[in-house]
């Protein structure tokens, strides 16, 4: 499967390992950078999404996105764990939730750019108390991480691990070029997505905010590890 990503923000906060370890599985090892493991918020607009063999078709129109997510190894091999993804998609929601395991939440989204600045705002429509609104706002120059650095360690991750029914684990691979990055702010004014993990951070100030233009990305096919 490809998708298009386009205008993402990455916010990070540190978290101590032992805040996240209620939320990811036994099997999976809390990944860390000098001993600190991350929580991100992503938020981005899904352009396309095309499916193995259909090439010239999108499955479905544009879109945004906002997930949460963490980071994590698997007999040594680094990859993300969601916490959750909220789309205002049916395609997603229902047909990427049962293909690869992972915890979209139907809600009503927007990203609105206004001049430098992007716009966004969400609330779940099954648990509306669950809002996120707030602004990024990126800095011209693009740059590329370096391997060893922390912005490489947050942003080039190439596998998902999920969890399906009975406690199974799957993964699935993907594959894009490097991320082209540029530095940015963000002004958070409601972050229940983050707050309601009970983390201990401040979730109205991120540690790390970066921004890219977007990449695309192939997505393989999942499989079953444990």
């Amino acid at each position: 499967m490809r998708q298009i990503w386009r205008n993402v923000a990455f916010t990070h906060w540190p978290v101590p390992p032992h805040r996240l370890r209620s939320l990811i599985p036994d099997f999976l090892k809390i990944d860390t950078y000098l001993g600190q493991a991350w929580i991100g918020m992503i938020v981005f607009d899904l352009e396309s999404i095309y499916l193995r063999g259909i090439p010239a078709f999108s499955l479905t129109s544009g879109f945004p996105e906002i997930n949460i997510r963490t980071y994590v190894t698997y007999n040594g091999i680094p990859g993300i764990y969601f916490l959750s993804i909220d789309v205002n998609n049916w395609a997603s929601n229902r047909i990427a939730k049962r293909w690869y395991y992972l915890p979209y939440q139907p809600s009503i989204i927007s990203i609105e750019q206004k001049e430098q600045f992007f716009h966004f705002n969400s609330i779940r429509k099954k648990n509306v108390h669950m809002k996120s609104e707030g602004s990024f706002t990126p800095f011209p120059g693009v740059y590329y991480a370096e391997k060893e650095s922390l912005d490489y360690w947050l942003t080039e991750r190439y596998r998902l691990y999920s969890m399906g029914k009975n406690s199974t684990i799957y993964m699935a691979d993907i594959h894009h070029k490097q991320w082209p990055l540029q530095p940015a702010t963000s002004d958070i004014q409601k972050n229940k997505l983050i707050s309601e993990l009970q983390l201990g951070v401040n979730e109205y100030q991120p540690a790390m905010t970066h921004f890219s233009n977007g990449i695309d990305t192939l997505f393989w096919n999942i499989k079953r590890l444990l």
